[in-house]
């Protein structure tokens, strides 16, 4: 017996962009296609993440990406995940998104973090300890720069003084918000501040974090025209049989891999605890589903349910995974989830 979706399902992209192995002209090319494909499919969202000086991230802006998937696309949503506010002074940030929401017709999810690795902010000049002012502040700028006007502030990190702010978003009062999280209370923040949660990790550990997120009163329902979203990544391969999709994912996470710790290995910084450091392992920790598409379509609706989720970022591109690839696992999401809630 097939599993029921659940009525609130969403689907969404997520992509680090990192280093495949080919020319950056022609990675970005086929990202721009994978996208293309993924409006005419019928996703919600195309999300980008922000590295620097590493092969984990070939975008480190971002929205200069996410402008040319603007023009490419139609329906298709987009926005960083998340913009590092502790890089960006928050005026800057504030008037790019102003532009990409304004060149995208109003399609713009806006993410915003501090960052996970404090040497990559380090090569920046940004001291750790300074970094969760910094954000702290650079957000309340950013979410009061939205309501436009003359904005001052006053703050240990930025000093504004009457700033005329003349451009404005697309969406009003703004686009909507994100962070990523695997922490009950930046959940309970995002419930608290209308915003949106992107996790990873099993799904009984992000059972906590939306569970935590539903417990603030403040938080949309499912009831409302616009339900917050509650997400959860995993990376998704889907072959011709589950030999197939192992034979694609296993070398292309471990590539996917070395660039994640490439930072971590240069610096002789220890890796977070969680990562999983095999293919085997990352698929036993539920980062990674693998297989047919009926498979994954039954493990994800699964993990989706146990992790109380309602938002599903596939990334369906990591490593060197072929195009083709990549655009086959997309169809098949399509064809195994959307086309039923049809």
């Amino acid at each position: 017996m097939r599993k029921a979706l659940p009525s609130k399902l969403a689907l969404g992209i997520f992509d680090h962009l990192d280093d495949n192995g080919s020319a950056i002209e022609r990675q970005y090319a086929d990202r721009l296609r994978l996208a293309e494909t993924c409006d005419r499919l019928g996703f919600y969202a195309y999300h980008l993440a922000e590295y620097h000086f590493s092969p984990h991230g070939r975008s480190p802006s971002p929205n200069l990406f996410l402008s040319s998937v603007a023009q490419r696309t139609r329906q298709l949503r987009i926005g960083p995940l998340v913009m590092l506010l502790s890089l960006h002074h928050p005026l800057r940030a504030f008037e790019e998104i102003c532009m990409l929401d304004q060149l995208s017709g109003g399609r713009v999810e806006l993410g915003i973090g501090r960052g996970s690795l404090p040497i990559e902010l380090g090569y920046f000049g940004i001291d750790a300890d300074a970094v969760p002012g910094r954000y702290f502040e650079a957000s309340e700028i950013l979410v009061e720069a939205m309501r436009g006007g003359i904005l001052s502030y006053q703050g240990q990190h930025f000093e504004l003084n009457n700033v005329p702010l003349t451009l404005r978003p697309h969406q009003r009062p703004r686009p909507p918000m994100w962070i990523a999280t695997n922490r009950p209370e930046s959940a309970r923040w995002a419930a608290a501040n209308d915003a949106n949660i992107a996790c990873v990790g099993p799904a009984s550990f992000v059972r906590k974090i939306t569970d935590a997120f539903r417990s603030d009163g403040g938080h949309k329902t499912d009831t409302d025209d616009h339900a917050s979203f509650l997400g959860l990544l995993r990376m998704i391969v889907v072959g011709q049989s589950a030999t197939h999709a192992y034979s694609l994912a296993a070398p292309a996470f471990e590539r996917w891999l070395k660039s994640f710790k490439f930072l971590y290995d240069i610096n002789a910084i220890p890796f977070p605890p969680n990562l999983p450091l095999n293919f085997d392992a990352a698929m036993e920790s539920e980062l990674c589903v693998v297989g047919t598409g009926a498979f994954v379509r039954r493990a994800l609706l699964d993990q989706l349910e146990e992790a109380g989720a309602n938002y599903l970022l596939c990334q369906v591109a990591f490593g060197d995974l072929p195009l083709d690839a990549s655009l086959h696992t997309a169809m098949t999401i399509q064809s195994e989830f959307m086309e039923r809630v049809a």
